[in-house]
């Protein structure tokens, strides 16, 4: 009973502390930003080729409609009980008590974390690119990007809460438009250079081995579409924050749908089993386009990594007391120093495990598999059948609830499948590569 006590004292500190003010478009930034990042978009050409054609257009459409249908079903439960859920755990418990709770929070500490870790490298990645289209014969390793990254995010890391994060986010979304427009055009061009009878789509390997990308890809692909924080970005919203959230996730999504196939599929047509994990890596001409493209990247990603660590530092926050929201215009010393040691703990760990093991795809399929899947996938449709939303028109009811359970059970099995497939590549990963390589 006193977990129950803390949870809802926790609950009214934050909404007394926390009221919406944001717009539709604000929301549709932070959206887009959480979702639609070049970590997000790199990998997809080549989780297609580990599916084929055929199965990897399919998981990748499906995907698409599931994720978007399960953002509905999260922004719907807004005040479901008549009263506000500010965040997603808050929501869980509301639905399914104590252990929904700590599921969602586990979850959502795994897919921040994995997440995190995944872009980290990402980003490393981009600027090492950009460091070497200029200093050829540079010493410099993909570590010490990582590290000037982890450095520059410790720096954004002491603004409050999401809502302080607007205009970053909104740089980013023009960011992810920047960078996907590029890719996109620069991958075409790559494709038309190359001897397209030189282009193989087959599938290589051992039959094991097909199986086991075809795991990994699945895990990839559900990293893609990665959103564990809608009831937090809802709850920056000014009402009517149903309406608005809803406007806010289609404008997001339309984003994604002109974005994401076109990269993922022309990516796979241009290089074909060949495209390497980080789309970017398989580029070389025009060399200032791929340079353009990776500085796109590693400005969005400064506002995903920001989006996704808020959850961690809210733990922190309510578990000493410390509430950076509580005034905007009182923050005294004692909390930003406070706020700062505990960042600089968090960045100082994700740094040294994205540097230890630069491996970008384990990491997307992992993170993508038990932490995005039970959030994105799996729990938005238990949730409202749990919490027996029942649509106006009774004719969309016997097809929802059958829909709803289709989707938990085959994500379920995705999870589990992706896991399989990216453990086995990380150990892979770590018998052929020394700690901290440079990738």
């Amino acid at each position: 009973m006193g977990s129950t006590r803390d949870l809802e004292t926790e609950k009214s500190d934050s909404e007394e502390a926390v009221r919406g003010k944001g717009t539709w478009k604000q929301a549709a930034f932070h959206v887009a930003t959480t979702i639609a990042t070049p970590a997000a978009y790199a990998p997809l050409p080549f989780a297609i080729a580990s599916l084929g054609w055929p199965l990897g257009v399919s998981s990748l459409v499906s995907a698409t409609l599931a994720t978007w249908y399960s953002s509905f079903l999260i922004a719907s439960l807004w005040k479901w009980n008549g009263e506000k859920h500010f965040t997603y755990r808050h929501l869980a418990h509301s639905i399914f008590g104590l252990w929904g709770y700590w599921s969602i929070a586990i979850f959502q500490q795994v897919a921040s974390l994995g997440n995190n870790i995944a872009i980290q490298i990402a980003a490393g990645s981009s600027l090492k690119a950009v460091y070497k289209h200029y200093h050829d014969n540079g010493t410099l390793t993909l570590q010490h990007f990582i590290i000037f990254f982890g450095i520059f995010e410790l720096l954004l890391s002491q603004l409050p809460d999401i809502h302080s994060l607007r205009w970053v986010n909104a740089l980013c979304t023009f960011s992810t438009i920047g960078f996907a427009g590029t890719t996109i055009g620069v991958t075409i061009y790559n494709g038309k250079k190359i001897d397209r009878t030189s282009v193989s789509y087959s599938l290589h390997g051992s039959s094991a081995s097909k199986f086991f990308k075809a795991f990994n890809a699945l895990g990839t692909i559900a990293f893609s579409f990665g959103d564990a924080m809608l009831p937090e970005i809802q709850n920056t919203v000014r009402e009517p924050a149903k309406r608005n959230m809803y406007k806010s996730i289609s404008a997001a999504y339309t984003v994604i749908v002109l974005t994401y196939w076109q990269l993922a599929f022309s990516g796979y047509w241009a290089f074909g089993s060949e495209v390497q994990p980080y789309i970017l890596a398989s580029l070389s001409i025009p060399k200032w386009t791929v340079v353009m493209a990776n500085l796109f990247a590693a400005i969005q990603i400064c506002g995903c990594f920001q989006i996704y660590c808020r959850p961690t530092y809210a733990y922190f926050e309510e578990g000493t007391g410390f509430k950076s929201n509580k005034s905007s215009s009182y923050f005294p010393f004692r909390n930003r120093l406070t706020r700062l040691i505990f960042t600089s703990i968090y960045m100082v760990l994700v740094t040294l495990i994205a540097a230890a093991m630069p491996f970008f795809g384990d990491f997307v399929s992992i993170c993508g598999a038990i932490g995005f899947t039970p959030l994105d996938f799996v729990f938005p449709a238990l949730a409202y059948l749990k919490a027996g939303k029942t649509p106006n028109n009774s004719k969309l009811g016997p097809f929802l609830r059958p829909l709803n359970i289709l989707i938990a059970t085959w994500f379920s099995l995705v999870a589990v499948l992706g896991c399989i497939g990216a453990v086995r590549f990380i150990v892979e990963d770590i018998k052929n590569y020394k700690f901290f390589h440079d990738m």
